[in-house]
């Protein structure tokens, strides 16, 4: 077999795949729900599905009535349907967040597929464990992110191109096309042009297959998936489609612009968010290094995503697509790290989420019981007036987590065991933190508290309130928490009320009665100033 998994022996049992879906639900699940919108990504994302279901107008996004051609739609519809549906149970902020899950999950399960299609089954265990592991990865997977749909569809396409260069047997082919074409058609209205990008990368399989036939499949699926969106919105709303399109093409022109070397920042993100995928990359790379073929999709993968990266914007998030070929890269050699690389992988992993896991104890019993005394002035100098109340299954489900980490550590020795206990520290410190500081992070970064002071301090019927620094998720949540929507002052120079964000010295304009300032408890530099115009 040219193109097809890595054959080698392995001396390792199996990972049970009871282990691996039960770490993925944890994973997966804890800290989606509980806690209002979040600046930034998550009140921006929450805020265009309410609007859908609030305003209509389900083929655009908008934040707070106004166009945000910044992304597509698909994910927002989902979120909007589960806000709707859910709405009896949850919050529509918890039950639109759940969205990620939903696509959290299929790109777990695309990716397990995709890197058993293209290396072996022992690969399609690891690739799930190395994505949880994943540093890049952990705040994306847990706040209402339309890029996890963008990945969701990606891993989908690679799937789809490993199934088709396996070749006729057990008829993978047709099913590879099959995928391919749906991750490919679906990843543009998940994620834009970046989610094209990502599934794109994996046309070149057919081709090297010379299968025509899986080729000409996949594209008749895809065209019709990708052209859906564009056509019913020229049809009813025309002047909306070149917004998005123009946006589109700036991001396109700025990561095509020759930059000269990439910017320090660029790899310091990168270093981060792609641990320990990278190096275990760089390991995957070298061993298989006389044996490419099987490598060849994943490496153009990554190669494309990193020339996007690197020519583009240094965010955490321009880093996502460049993990889903990384993963798939690393998890072709995990398995097989020298003895000692494993045993110092494996021991680093134990003593830094160990010790991570004792602060957040600790900082859980600073909040709760005011010891130690020191940490205890640092949380309420840090969030002024929360109060901690931890409920009984909460602070259960943390001891039980806990304890499983301990036990953890007498695991028998495995191929897949450091990898493990790498997934398994990253969502043990997650849980932990969503049980035991969720509620105090939530009380920093919530808009909540100031929309509702905002609200107070205005009359009942307000004209309107032009906007002067405010920033799209802090026009997001007043829109979400309390319906106000601002308006940019070139629009609305006869407004009565002015919004403005800025310091805490920030004078009143000439011609302007300050009524009220407010900011939330986490931040000493953001303030709010509302200002009435004097008759």
């Amino acid at each position: 077999m040219i193109y097809g998994p890595f054959q080698h022996q392995g001396v390792s049992p199996r990972l049970p795949a009871a282990a691996l879906l039960l770490l993925g639900a944890i994973f997966l699940l804890v800290g989606v729900v509980g806690h209002d919108p979040w600046k930034t990504e998550d009140a921006i994302h929450i805020g265009i599905a309410h609007g859908f279901v609030t305003h209509g107008n389900w083929l655009f996004p908008h934040i707070a009535g106004e166009p945000w051609p910044h992304t597509a739609p698909l994910y927002h519809w989902l979120a909007a349907l589960l806000g709707q549906v859910l709405g009896g149970l949850l919050d529509f902020h918890n039950a639109a967040r759940l969205a990620t899950t939903l696509f959290g999950a299929l790109f777990l399960f695309a990716l397990a597929g995709a890197a058993r299609a293209f290396h072996g089954e022992a690969a399609g265990r690891s690739a799930p464990l190395l994505a949880i592991g994943t540093l890049g990865l952990l705040l994306p997977f847990h706040e209402a992110q339309p890029a996890v749909a963008g990945l969701a569809f990606a891993a989908l396409a690679y799937w789809g191109g490993g199934l088709i260069l396996q070749g006729p047997a057990h008829g993978a082919p047709l099913r590879g096309a099959l995928m391919l074409g749906v991750g490919l058609g679906l990843a543009f209205p998940a994620h834009g042009l970046v989610g094209l990008i990502m599934a794109g990368a994996v046309l070149p399989a057919p081709i090297i297959r010379r299968d025509w036939k899986s080729l000409a499949l996949a594209l008749l699926i895809a065209l019709p998936l990708i052209a859906a969106w564009p056509v019913i919105l020229s049809a009813q709303t025309p002047e909306l489609w070149p917004q998005w399109l123009q946006w589109w093409q700036n991001e396109l022109a700025e990561a095509t612009r020759a930059r000269g070397m990439p910017e320090a920042k660029h790899v310091e993100q990168l270093a981060w968010a792609a641990w320990p995928v990278l190096p275990i990359m760089v390991w995957s790379l070298w061993l298989q290094r006389h044996q490419l073929a099987p490598l060849v999709i994943p490496l153009f993968g990554m190669l494309l995503a990193l020339a996007w990266f690197l020519t583009g914007s240094s965010r955490t998030l321009a880093v996502l697509p460049l993990l889903l070929p990384l993963t798939l890269l690393a998890a072709s050699g995990v398995d097989r790290l020298r003895r000692g690389a494993a045993n110092a992988f494996d021991w680093f992993g134990m003593t830094t989420f160990s010790i991570f896991a004792v602060l957040i104890w600790l900082g859980a019993s600073a909040q709760a019981l005011g010891w130690p005394p020191k940490i205890a002035n640092n949380f309420e100098k840090l969030a002024p007036g929360h109060v901690v109340d931890y409920p009984a299954y909460s602070i259960a489900f943390a001891v039980i987590l806990t304890l499983a980490w301990m036990l953890s550590w007498f695991l028998r020795r495995a191929s897949w065991r450091p990898t493990l206990h790498w997934a398994a520290g990253t969502t043990l410190l997650w849980v932990l933190t969503a049980t035991l500081w969720l509620s105090w992070i939530d009380h920093g970064k919530s808009y909540r508290a100031v929309a509702l002071s905002l609200r107070a301090a205005l009359p009942q019927q307000v004209d309107c309130i032009e906007r002067v620094g405010i920033g799209v998720s802090q026009r997001a949540s007043l829109d979400y928490f309390i319906g106000i929507r601002t308006t940019p002052p070139k629009r609305s120079r006869e407004c009565n009320w002015r919004l403005v964000e800025g310091d805490k010295n920030l004078q009143a304009p000439t011609g302007w009665t300050e009524r009220w300032q407010g900011h939330r408890p986490s931040d000493r530099n953001e303030r709010w100033f509302l200002y009435q115009r004097q008759s």
